[in-house]
């Protein structure tokens, strides 16, 4: 009898494995199991970006009754650190120890500051709800959140810089393509536990909470790091001779082409970010969402921001132009914001939801087509510079936009709450509507600042004509 050797049918988790975004990033010398493990960090990154931006900012705001405008700035303290995130990814790549590490200094000393930040922020934040101790608490909460801000772009910037020097070329793209989903993932998880867990808030359990998340910040990133880097003493002795920074970001700014768009990026940041300190404000306030419920739309914007990673990524595959993917970012993003503009009128917390993952979706879009482009305008030596001034030029707007937001909404409200004319036509709801309105009028905005864009990609005629044979990934996705 002749034996049957006809080819077994896959498992149904290599099938799954397949169909992910990033199935071939693993290589003989970055197995799929080390990946996933340095891709721990970034995990600490979603869960601390979920706290600052969604959780606590509603905490603060419905249940401890700070104004809106002082959380905004808290929350926009953060990304202060940002803009420097290419002086600390140049300063790691030329880190001079005698220990021969480039990458671990950072990433541990990042990941201290991020439990410190943690540690400290729930008392902080409690004294936030005392008015004899409110002036400490907002100092304390500042200075909480900017240790955090700072260790989690320290261990982010560093970390993705050892995941690119752990992978091998061809791979790099997918490697890093995995290390940003799970910032997503991380994001998710985070957002649904951490609501779950604050359904009946409590300040204890406020302290429980984000305390918790300090600790297993430690842990993971310990985990993540543990024996990745391989000491070389020769690359980081002190007596070897490095560029400056100054050196580097002269030669990339020498090309003047890329102002128009690191204005529609300016633009286009702004006008999704300063929602960020409202979203689940505007859920608790308006609609009467729980602590929990509101947490849940941050893991819904993070599960819509890793659909429109896909989305991008299989555009990209079929040689879309990275501007016209960022450009219906935008026009998804518009959309999104006026089913959460209307999503108070109706009464529909199901209309909120369904906006926040459309923001997600627009978002991702935005971000990947518009870092992939700043990627093609950039010669090969300064291919780092064009990256941080995308994530620079992103990360300042953003945080500007999510300031400005919450003072916009707070002098609204105490406009229409007063015995002015327009106070009978305001609503409860008038503060987070006008911000709302004016984020659409930004992305129209950046629609026309990145038109003149469209089908002026500056990659060379090669990568055109082999797009569709390029795996799809990010050199650097910043926060």
């Amino acid at each position: 009898m002749t034996p049957d050797v006809r080819p077994k049918p896959p498992h149904w988790t290599a099938v799954i494995f397949r169909m992910l975004p990033f199935a071939d990033a693993a290589s003989t010398d970055l197995p799929l199991g080390q990946l996933l493990r340095l891709s721990l960090f970034q995990v600490t990154v979603g869960m601390a970006m979920v706290l600052l931006n969604g959780t606590l900012n509603r905490v603060m705001i419905v249940e401890l009754g700070t104004p809106t405008w002082l959380v905004a700035i808290l929350i926009a303290v953060p990304v202060v650190v940002a803009p420097f995130r290419a002086l600390i990814g140049h300063r790691s790549d030329t880190h001079r120890s005698v220990l021969g590490w480039r990458r671990v200094p950072y990433i541990w000393f990042g990941s201290l500051l991020q439990f410190g930040g943690l540690a400290i922020m729930p008392f902080a934040l409690l004294l936030l709800g005392e008015a004899d101790r409110f002036e400490l608490g907002l100092v304390a909460g500042a200075f909480a959140f900017l240790l955090t801000g700072i260790g989690f772009h320290v261990t982010q910037t560093a970390g993705l810089a050892l995941a690119t020097d752990l992978a091998p070329e061809i791979k790099r793209p997918r490697a890093i393509a995995l290390l940003y989903v799970m910032l997503l993932v991380g994001m998710m998880l985070a957002a649904f536990v951490i609501g779950g867990m604050l359904h009946d808030y409590s300040p204890m359990r406020l302290v429980q909470v984000i305390q918790g998340t300090a600790l297993i910040t430690l842990i993971l990133n310990t985990i993540a790091l543990w024996k990745q880097e391989a000491r070389n003493p020769k690359i980081t002795a002190p007596d070897r001779d490095t560029p400056t920074f100054s050196e580097l970001w002269q030669t990339f700014m020498r090309d003047g082409r890329n102002a128009r768009l690191l204005t529609a990026i300016g633009i286009g940041a702004a006008g999704f970010a300063m929602q960020d300190a409202l979203l689940e404000p505007y859920g608790g306030e308006i609609l009467k969402l729980s602590v929990g419920a509101t947490t849940g739309l941050t893991g819904v914007w993070a599960l819509g921001s890793l659909i429109g990673f896909m989305w991008s990524g299989r555009m990209l595959g079929f040689g879309g132009d990275p501007m016209r993917i960022a450009g219906k970012g935008i026009v998804i993003g518009i959309n999104a914001f006026l089913m959460v503009l209307f999503a108070a009128p109706f009464g529909s917390p199901f209309l909120l939801y369904l906006g926040a993952l459309t923001i997600g979706i627009g978002l991702g879009l935005f971000s990947v087509g518009t870092l992939m482009e700043a990627m093609a305008l950039a010669k090969n030596e300064t291919a780092g510079m064009a990256l941080g001034a995308w994530g620079a030029v992103q990360a300042t707007c953003a945080g500007a936009g999510i300031a400005i937001g919450g003072i916009l909404r707070d002098i609204v409200a105490m406009l229409v709450q007063g015995d002015a004319p327009a106070a009978t036509l305001a609503m409860r709801s008038t503060g987070y509507s006008t911000v709302y309105i004016i984020e659409i009028a930004l992305l129209l905005a950046g629609l026309a600042a990145l038109g003149p864009l469209v089908g002026r990609s500056r990659r060379n005629a090669k990568s055109e004509a082999d797009q569709s044979d390029q795996p799809f990934g990010l050199q650097e996705f910043p926060t």
